[in-house]
């Protein structure tokens, strides 16, 4: 294990929100990028980039992303059109498509869908009306479970009700093995505009309690 180290220690109660960020986007890394497709009233598809996003649970599978509200405290255009019950798409990023992603993040005025404006390509959902990123490697389509407000911070609850991904990417559709590999996602980073790939990758095998006893015990006494 590593030796001790001398730490600094900041209280995030008394930071404003700006330090706060700072701090903790700096330190969870990497943060697999939502790239969320939404419909609203008009059925304009919207199409935002969200790094507060993870997976959270598998029964039933559960993703959780905070799209935030605007500096003036109303909704963001995804949360929006994100209704109880509502549906949306959760399109994962390639390195290939991290350019086209970070364009969406402009802010556009809601009725000017992103796609149409940046040219980006749709496929039609299957399990949802909202569709997906066409060069997306997988998609999650879900369903909102439940919106949960803290503050300022705004977490919308999903439940994943059908998964889309690249066929090259699956190494065995009827075992559901995949080549995470395949999909080369990207990840955010700490700083402006830093990013990471997932392609660096390595393995460390558990053990059971059984295992970690057996390897540890004493040699016995000659």
């Amino acid at each position: 294990m590593p030796g001790a180290a001398d730490h600094l220690h900041f209280d995030l109660t008394t930071l404003p929100q700006a330090a706060r960020y700072k701090l903790v986007t700096g330190i969870v890394v990497p943060r697999p990028i939502a790239w969320v497709s939404t419909l609203d009233a008009a059925g304009h598809v919207n199409l935002a980039p969200y790094s507060f996003f993870n997976v959270m649970g598998s029964d039933p599978p559960v993703v959780a992303f905070a799209p935030g509200d605007r500096s003036d405290g109303t909704p963001k255009d995804t949360a929006r059109n994100i209704p109880p019950g509502g549906e949306f798409t959760v399109n994962l990023v390639s390195r290939e498509l991290a350019e086209a992603m970070n364009a969406t993040a402009t802010d556009f005025p809601a009725h000017l869908g992103e796609p149409q404006q940046l040219g980006i390509p749709l496929e039609p959902g299957v399990s949802v009306r909202t569709p997906r990123v066409q060069g997306s490697p997988a998609a999650l389509e879900c369903r909102e479970v439940q919106t949960v407000v803290i503050g300022a911070t705004r977490i919308i609850l999903g439940e994943v009700i059908g998964v889309s991904v690249r066929a090259d990417a699956v190494l065995d559709a009827g075992k559901h093995y995949l080549d995470t590999a395949a999909l080369d996602l990207i990840g955010r980073m700490g700083g402006r505009g830093g990013y990471a790939t997932t392609r660096d990758a390595f393995t460390i095998d558990r053990v059971t309690y059984e295992q970690w006893q057996a390897r540890t015990a004493a040699p016995d006494a000659e």
